[in-house]
């Protein structure tokens, strides 16, 4: 039998070590996000800081279905992550203790306003125990109930930084209010989002008649327009000056790229971010959320 030193073929333990588990190929095992423990169990949250989160629900959406298969996709594909970042040098399992705490389980898979406190009952249980939930979709429905879940721990509104195509602040459509294209003038009207802290950025086509609360409750709204007219950078700054020092929520839509590196999305809209400039104005907010 080869001892470790004939697995590795001479590279260092601590070069390996960066991309986890040094013995075992990417495509073995169960796909976990990031390939962090699995703890579905509410018991087992409690040595947890950060919690990586599947809300596979589609329910909302008006355009192209599919979004619900997301958390799956994305815990295969996040397998290819390493431990470190190479850009920045962050560690960011050594600065937390990080596990995927599965799919939120919802009954109300063909009830949407039932899906809607499925989540929110979960994510209560969540941000109680004290961890601060990182989610993947599913449609964009799903802020809602989370910030909810949010807003009443903390005691009060959050702010929000939402990278999109659309504002998502629409009216009822078709005699519903809850629906992928109007979770935050909900959110807003429930008292648990402060628009006056909130920064909307890359919104474009033809849904922007929608948006019109957006505007009257006080949201900045950057388009793409602009943003490409005034830098990331001053984007950077602009978010963090609307946000301030107050909890924020963070709300990145696929859509707000451009279709080329998110095909897949259900509402595409051409001239969106590259995946450069997303990952830039991500890293930009680093600090303040």
């Amino acid at each position: 039998m080869s001892d470790k030193s004939d697995r590795t073929n001479g590279v260092p333990d601590e070069r390996l070590a960066a991309w986890g588990d040094n013995y075992r190929p990417r495509y073995a095992g169960v796909a976990t996000f990031m390939r962090q423990s699995l703890r579905e169990c509410e018991s087992d949250w409690q040595d947890v800081d950060v919690g990586l989160i599947g809300v596979p629900f589609d329910g909302g959406v008006t355009n192209r279905p599919g979004a619900r298969h997301g958390p799956r996709a994305l815990r295969e594909q996040s397998t290819l992550m390493g431990r470190i970042n190479y850009q920045t040098g962050i560690k960011p399992y050594d600065q937390a203790r990080v596990a995927d705490l599965g799919d939120v389980p919802i009954e109300g898979v063909y009830a949407l306003d039932r899906a809607i406190v499925d989540i929110e009952q979960f994510y209560d249980k969540v941000v109680e125990a004290g961890v601060m939930p990182l989610s993947a979709g599913g449609d964009h429905c799903i802020s809602l109930p989370i910030i909810r879940a949010i807003s009443r721990q903390l005691g009060e509104p959050v702010g929000m930084v939402h990278f999109d195509a659309h504002c998502d602040t629409g009216p009822e459509l078709f005699g519903h209010k809850h629906h992928h294209g109007g979770p935050f003038r909900v959110a807003v009207e429930d008292g648990v989002l402060d628009p006056k802290r909130t920064i909307q950025i890359g919104i474009r086509g033809p849904a922007e008649p929608l948006g019109g609360f957006s505007y009257e409750s006080g949201m900045t709204v950057i388009h793409i327009e602009e943003l490409y007219a005034i830098g990331i950078d001053e984007v950077i700054s602009r978010a963090r000056q609307v946000i301030g020092d107050g909890p924020t929520y963070v709300s990145f839509d696929v859509d707000g790229m451009d279709p080329v590196y998110a095909p897949g999305t259900g509402t595409p809209e051409v001239g969106g971010f590259t995946s450069y400039e997303a990952q830039q104005m991500l890293r930009g907010l680093t600090g303040n959320l």
